[in-house]
This record gives structure tokens, sequence and C-alpha cells, in this order.
């Protein structure tokens, strides 16, 4: 399946309600002021009325202070309480600069809470163009220190990852392509052996499921149109997937992987784009030998089990799991993908929200652990490309 136009559901943005229509208050009509001998008024204009100070533009030349949001920090009264916070932000403002190696603007010398406020939105606007995966920054309060707390997350957009291998299976049996396919079949076996992308043939993945529930259908129904036609698809994908299920798990391919690149000749265009493919995920290998796509997944998206204390639906899952929107399948054609990408762009539908990839940062003064999304920003694109390839 193409990456990039399968996309998971249609979530509409709900409309705002009308605001009431503004009535006009009128207070009447008043006469103009005029000389009882002329009817029809003067030819002369009217003297103008103006101040006698030209101020006409001071309005425009105003800078007004931006008002701190009651979610950015909790302003407690007092002096004691304000100056600790202001101390405790700066500190925190020191670190992050420091981490993010950026550059805040001076603030001190405004008033509280607007140096605060001023600082925030500028470190927010730096951050947006400088990491990739920034979501959010806010403040917190953590024990009796004042501090930032930044989001990072990797946006996955609204697509599926869905690698098929009917597609490799017969490339891998045509002589022309067979060395290509052989380099892409080492990227799937990393891909499955290491990076724990789940396979539609395992039991316990949700495709299979899927699977399972297509397969009822059609036994159930003779009178379906083209039910033997999607009986065949079913068979196919079952067959094949097992073959290719064995192929892609074996080891062999990872440590034949450096050396079928090495061989590897392109003829043609296609050639090419596979070796690129495969350079890349070889780096990829080479740098993150054994991390898996899930190292970064949070359940419901909650980047601590604080953030769950209390909440009814903790069992409850709220957002579409990774490894429901990432997996091999069989092919991105013929009845059976259309039946299955409604089955799930439908039950996406239920959902308002994603899991993706998200780290958590806290600059309370402490040692920042060196956690980065590099390493999924890498594979994204890996797959992407990948089932670009395989279409």
């Amino acid at each position: 399946m193409n990456a990039t136009k399968n996309h998971i559901g249609d979530n509409s943005t709900s409309r705002r309600k009308k605001t009431k229509a503004t009535s006009l208050t009128i207070e009447g009509i008043r006469t103009m002021d005029a000389s009882d001998k002329r009817q029809f008024g003067s030819s002369e204009r009217p003297t103008e009325i103006r101040s006698n100070l030209p101020t006409s533009n001071a309005f425009l030349r105003t800078c007004f202070m931006p008002k701190l949001k009651e979610n950015e920090i909790t302003i407690t009264q007092g002096k004691r309480k304000s100056a600790k916070t202001e101390r405790d932000f700066y500190k925190s403002l020191s670190q992050l600069a420091k981490h993010y190696d950026i550059t805040p603007m001076p603030t001190q010398h405004f008033n509280y809470p607007y140096n605060i406020s001023l600082a925030l939105r500028d470190i927010e606007t730096q951050l947006k163009t400088k990491t990739e995966n920034w979501q959010s920054v806010r403040l917190i309060e953590k024990g009796s220190k004042t501090c930032f707390a930044i989001e990072e997350r990797c946006n996955t957009g609204a697509t599926l990852f869905y690698v098929p291998v009917v597609p490799l299976y017969q490339l891998l049996r045509n002589k022309v392509h067979r060395k290509a396919a052989c380099l892409l079949l080492s990227v799937c076996t990393y891909l499955y052996r290491n990076v724990d992308i789940p396979y539609y043939r395992q039991e316990d993945s949700y495709l299979y499921w899927n699977y399972e529930m297509l397969t009822d259908w059609i036994e159930q129904d003779e009178e379906i149109e083209d039910n033997h036609i999607c009986k065949k698809e079913l068979q196919r994908a079952e067959i094949i997937g097992d073959m290719m299920g064995q192929k892609i798990s074996n080891a062999k391919n990872l440590l034949f992987f450096e050396q079928r690149l090495k061989r590897f000749i392109p003829k043609n265009r296609f050639d090419k784009e596979c070796l690129q493919l495969a350079e890349k995920t070889f780096k990829l290998y080479c740098d993150y030998p054994n991390e898996s796509i899930f190292r970064n997944a949070h359940y419901n998206n909650a980047n601590k089990p604080s953030e769950m204390e209390g909440d009814d639906n903790y069992n409850e899952e709220t957002v579409i799991a990774m490894d429901k929107y990432i997996s091999f399948f069989a092919e991105s054609d013929g009845l059976i993908y259309d039946n299955l990408t409604s089955m799930v762009n439908n039950e996406f539908n239920e959902y308002a929200e994603t899991q993706q990839p998200m780290i958590f940062k806290t600059f309370d003064g402490s040692d920042i652990l060196d956690k980065n999304l590099d390493f999924e920003n890498q594979l994204f694109k890996v797959l992407n490309e990948l089932c670009r390839l395989l279409n």
C-alpha cells in the first residue's frame, strides 16, 4: 500500500456556534444646528474638530504586553513566592536554552508575570524552527520548583504504514529484479526482527484478526458478488504470507546485508532506488541495531503513569495504537484490499487521536537524559519509501 495515499479516517472539525447578531442601539435622531434664515444650509464647509496633539497613529505604535494564560503557570499571590518563581523560571530557561542551543530574548527588565509570558512566547517560536519534533512547551510545578516541560512527538500524520509482501514475493521470482529484491528482503528482515514491525500472519497481530474477519464473512455469505475472487485473494494472502514470513524472519538476511550492498550494481532507476533505500536502512541498522519502533510509544499517549492516575478509563484504549497502523500485510490491490482498508478506516474513525512516538523533558536542574526521536524520524522515512517501491 502506498503510505502516502492511505489515510487514517476522516476526522471532521466541529463547527463553531454562531454568535448572536449584535443589535444596534438607537438613541434617537439629533437635528443639525442651522440658522433660521438659511433653509438649505451654508456652502462653507464646517470647521474640522481635532485634538491639538498629533496622536492619530498612537494606537498602531503601541506595543501591548501579552496576556499570561492561567494554564501557563499558576500565579500565587505574594512577593516572596513571585520572586522564587522568577528565579526558578530563569534557571530552568538557562538549562533549556543550553540543551536546544538557542538564545532567549532578554525579558528580566519586564515586570512579573509579563517577563515570564514574553519568554514563553519567544521560546515557543524558536523551538518551532529549531526542533523537528517539538510539540508543546509549558511550565509545571515539580515539588517546590517551577520549571519548563517540553514534549517532543514524531508526527506520523494520518498514514497507514502497511508494507506489502506479495509484490516482494513476485520480485524475488523475477530474474531481472531478483538481486534488488534481495536487498529489500534484508530491509524487511531488519524491520521485522529488530524494529518489531508486526506481521499479518501472526495470530497476535491486528491485521491477522481483520483478515480472519474477512474470511468468515466471505465463507458465510456465498451470494456476495465476486465471492470466488475474494476467496482466491484470501488464499493467496495466506499462502504467500506464510512463505514470505519464513523468508523475512530468517536472520541470514541480516548477515548478508552488507555483502549484498557491496556486490549490487544497479542497472535501472528501480535498482538505484532500491540501493539507496537499502543503504539508508543498513546505516540505521548499524546505528540502532536493537531499537524497537515502540520504544517511545506510551499507552494512550500518556508520557507518565501519573497522568493516568485517577482516570476511570485507564484500561480503555482511547487512541489508535501504533501496531494497528504499522504492519506487514499482503498487497495493496484487489477486492480484499478494498474491504480491508474500509474496515480499518471505519474503526479508526472512532478515535480522535493516534499513538505516536513521544518523549518528555523536564528542565528542573537535574541532568537531561540524551533522549531524542532521530531513530523514529529516519525509520518512518524508510517505511514510507519501502511502501512506495513495493507498489
